[in-house]
């Protein structure tokens, strides 16, 4: 432990998943992490790690990262079966080795879910969550200059909720932990901060039926209320926003049978 004003060090044991490529099997293989700095964050043990692997000519551990802030929503491992790691509201990046014990065993794994093949090793292609955007994530609006933010007057507990789900980093630990990889949440709060919004009410409906049905189309599972997803999500998104979703999209179903039956009746 040492003394006072001293650093802390850990010695650990890492099983981390290797995987050539999404087409080749993978496998559990055995590191030791000796002497990590409990400072560090996970993702600089990951690279004290790799750094060691390079100088014994190994192959570096694959993983995804870039602002290493907890606000991008690249980085996300499994951690003996935690999507992010054991603690709350926190994304790998921002998790610390403090949260570790001298002599623990790591298990590492990539976010398991057939709508997120590896890529190699820990990296996951999350590309499906593009396309889920693509759908309706978005609002129809003419470009040109930014209109006064007075203009459109927002009511206070609209503009936190939509804040609220705004916050998804889109990191896909939702679809991880989820023991039928829904991306239920994940849509759901790219749905609720747009329609909580007046901007997004001329396509609300719309805008839930498309991203549903992508959501479906790209092999994500359904939502069963196992509630892991609010769990796990760095951000704490809470699951009241898929009930919304819910409700969304079942108004959107009945609009278009209503515009099917009108439709058939003018026929």
């Amino acid at each position: 432990m040492g003394g006072s004003g001293e650093e802390r060090k850990i010695n650990l044991t890492l099983n981390v998943w290797r995987q050539k490529d999404r087409k080749s099997p993978g496998r559990f293989e055995t590191y030791r992490a000796p002497d990590i700095s409990a400072d560090m964050s996970f993702l600089e043990m990951l690279d004290v790690v790799n750094e060691r692997l390079i100088l014994d000519n190994k192959e570096p551990i694959a993983f995804d990262h870039d602002c290493r802030e907890g606000i991008c929503g690249q980085c996300g491992v499994v951690i003996n079966g935690d999507a992010h790691g054991p603690r709350r509201g926190t994304t790998t990046c921002q998790l610390h080795m403090r949260s570790f014990r001298d002599g623990d065993v790591l298990t590492i794994e990539p976010w398991r879910a057939g709508a997120f093949p590896v890529i190699k090793d820990l990296m996951v292609d999350r590309s499906a969550f593009d396309r889920i955007i693509a759908a309706g994530g978005f609002v129809s609006v003419r470009t040109g200059n930014a209109p006064e933010a007075n203009d459109i007057p927002v009511p206070k507990d609209d503009a936190e909720r939509a804040m609220d789900a705004a916050a998804c980093i889109g990191c896909g630990a939702c679809v991880a932990a989820c023991p039928n990889a829904s991306a239920m949440l994940f849509v759901s709060a790219k749905v609720g901060h747009l329609n909580a919004l007046p901007q997004g009410e001329p396509e609300k409906y719309r805008r839930a039926a498309a991203m549903i049905d992508q959501m479906d189309y790209e092999g994500f599972g359904s939502c069963t209320n196992h509630g892991e997803c609010e769990a796990v999500c760095p951000k704490e998104i809470p699951m009241d926003f898929i009930a919304m979703l819910n409700r969304d999209y079942l108004r959107a179903t009945l609009r278009q049978r209503e515009k099917a039956s009108s439709a058939g009746s003018a026929g």
